[in-house]
């Protein structure tokens, strides 16, 4: 193809989610996300720069029961948030901390030139934070 689409960053990620409630609380109070509006059985939120939406599985009837995400499905592996330093990764470590979220360690990836931080949401996401070197 000679002239491809010139895509620019992300508008928007939407995660479906089993309890939109929990997924927008976990959100707001880990990762600074404001609730902006709601969109049928959505939550629309926004940090000032990234806007993310939680939903319900679109076809309930056709949701596997007890599901949490994985991997290993065809999809989304994780999400990946930049931050702007490794001061504020050492700051995210005290706020996963506090609200008793699983995390991994810092780990440096100098062949990328970044830091980054894995944790997984409520339904197992896994949402890494990234920072330079």
């Amino acid at each position: 193809m000679s002239d491809p689409i010139k895509a620019g960053v992300i508008h928007h990620l939407v995660l479906t989610v089993t309890d939109v409630a929990r997924s927008q609380a976990f959100y707001e109070t880990v990762l600074g996300f404001q609730k902006v509006a709601e969109f049928g059985p959505r939550a629309i939120m926004h940090n000032g720069s990234t806007m993310l939406v939680v939903t319900p599985p679109p076809d309930p009837a056709r949701a596997i029961t007890d599901d949490v995400f994985n991997e290993n499905r065809i999809g989304l592996d994780h999400v990946s948030l930049s931050v702007e330093d490794r001061a504020e990764l050492e700051h995210a470590l005290t706020i996963l901390d506090a609200n008793g979220v699983s995390h991994g360690e810092i780990n440096d990836l100098v062949p990328f030139e970044i830091s980054v931080l894995a944790f997984r949401d409520p339904d197992n996401i896994q949402i890494e934070l990234t920072a330079p070197l």
